[in-house]
Parts: structure tokens; C-alpha cells; sequence
């Protein structure tokens, strides 16, 4: 299957480098906070922003499919699978569960898979890496709590920004 290209359509938030600039007493502070530099955008969107929903299971993908199962509201969906590179958590489908459900993006901490069907979703999916084998269906995991991605700590309500330079975490809208 051939992918088509990401859309070139200008952010309509500012940048995760101009965020930055503006904000240096909040990096100072740790009201905001970038993920390490291990994320790469397999999604269709080249930039996100709301919301953040957080997840943490480990190679089990069920709680993620429920969760993008619900309305999004421009949500960004921010999961904590240990830095797993042994499966993927999120493939395809549900990227486009993700699309049709109205979230903004995933962010994993972890692995994807089906990288041309990512790519036509209209919704960002960051990971560290790709894995062509399937998680495990048991059910494991928490909704809602204080998460580790990639060694910066994640809180549900806070708000992230993620673009081609990448990924902020703040305490609240900015």
C-alpha cells in the first residue's frame, strides 16, 4: 500500500521552538517540560496540540483501544508502555480510531506498527520506534495517573504541543 504524503498545511498553534522561546521561565520552573528527543511522528498530522489523556500498560494494548474507543475532543492520548521495544502498542486501526473519535494524537512510549496505514491517519502518532509484532489483549494497565515518558514525569489534564522539533508538556494551555 502506498502512503500518501503528510499535509504541508500550516500549524494553527505556534511552534514547539517558538513555545520554548516564549517560555523559558516555565522550562526553568518545570511548568513545562520537552520529552527527550526519542519520538518520532509515524501519523499523519505533522503537529498536535490539547489535552493530554494518560495511559500506562506494558505490551497490552487493550486499555488503549478502549480509551480511543470514546469522543477525543481534540484529546491528546499520552501512553506509558515502559519504553517497550519488544511489540507495538498502536497500529493502524487505531490510528483511525483515533481520527474518527476526534483525538488529536498518541503519543507512546513504545512501539507502532503499520507505519503507511499511521501515515494516512489525519492524527499524530508519536513513538520511539516501529515493531511489526502485536501486543498482548489482557486488559493490564491504569487510566488517569502520573506517567513516565521517556523520563519526564506526564500529569492527565496537562497540555501538550508536539511538532518536527518536539514534544511539549505544560501545566496548562499556552
Amino acid at each position: 500500500m502506498k502512503s500518501s504524503p503528510r499535509p504541508s498545511a500550516k500549524s494553527p498553534h505556534k511552534t514547539s521552538t517558538d513555545l520554548c522561546d516564549a517560555h523559558e521561565d516555565d522550562l526553568l520552573s518545570g511548568r513545562l517540560r520537552v520529552l527527550p528527543p526519542v519520538f518520532q511522528n509515524y501519523g499523519g498530522a505533522e503537529s498536535i496540540s490539547g489535552p493530554i489523556t494518560t495511559l500506562k500498560c506494558f505490551e497490552d494494548n487493550v486499555m488503549i483501544r478502549a480509551t480511543l474507543e470514546t469522543p477525543g475532543e481534540g484529546r491528546v492520548l499520552m501512553v506509558d508502555g515502559g519504553g517497550s521495544d519488544r511489540c507495538a502498542l498502536v497500529g493502524g486501526n487505531l490510528a483511525a480510531l483515533a481520527e474518527k473519535n476526534g483525538w488529536a494524537g498518541v503519543v507512546v512510549y513504545g512501539c507502532v506498527r503499520d507505519v503507511s496505514e499511521l501515515i494516512d491517519a489525519q492524527v499524530g502518532v508519536w513513538a520511539i520506534s516501529t515493531h511489526p509484532r502485536r501486543s498482548q489483549r489482557l486488559g493490564h494497565g491504569q487510566r488517569d495517573v502520573v506517567i513516565d515518558m521517556a523520563g519526564v514525569t506526564v500529569r492527565p489534564g496537562e497540555f501538550c504541543v508536539a511538532d518536527a522539533d518536539g514534544i511539549l508538556v505544560s501545566e496548562s494551555r499556552l
